[in-house]
C-alpha cells in the first residue's frame, strides 16, 4: 500500500506561482509513476502532468505545458508540481496518484485526498 498526501494548495492571484507536494508513505515511491490530476467544480477530473518512476520521462497536458513542471525527489519520497503563471482556469482540487508502469492515461492504483488551488483574477 502507498499512502499519498498532497500539500501546498492555496489562494493565489493570477500570474502567481505555487508548488504542490505529494508525499508518500508506506512504500517507496521510486517504484511508481506519478500523475497530478485536477478537478474543477462541476467538471471531470483531468490529468495535468505525469512523471515516470525514474523521473526521466515527463508528460503534460496542453493547457499547462510551459507553465507547470513536474519533478520528483525519490530520496524524499516526494513528487512536486511547480505551477507558474497561474490563471483563474487553473482553479481546482489537485490530486496526485501513483501507478506501476508508464501509462499516464491509464488506471492509477493509489490516490491522495487532494489540495485546493484557487486562482483569483
Amino acid at each position: 500500500q502507498v499512502q499519498l498526501v498532497e500539500s501546498g494548495g492555496a489562494l493565489v492571484q493570477a500570474g502567481g506561482s505555487l508548488r504542490l507536494s505529494c508525499a508518500a508513505s508506506g512504500r517507496t515511491l521510486s517504484s511508481y509513476a506519478v500523475g497530478w490530476f485536477r478537478q474543477a467544480s462541476g467538471k471531470e477530473r483531468d490529468i495535468v502532468a505525469a512523471i515516470s518512476s525514474s523521473g526521466t520521462t515527463l508528460s503534460y497536458a496542453d493547457s499547462v505545458e510551459g507553465r507547470f513542471t513536474i519533478s520528483r525527489d525519490n530520496a524524499k519520497n516526494t513528487v512536486y508540481l511547480q505551477m507558474n503563471s497561474l490563471k483563474p482556469e487553473d482553479t481546482a482540487v489537485y490530486y496526485c496518484a501513483a501507478r506501476r508502469g508508464w501509462a499516464p492515461l491509464g488506471r492509477y492504483d493509489y490516490w491522495g485526498q487532494g489540495t485546493q488551488v484557487t486562482v483569483s483574477s
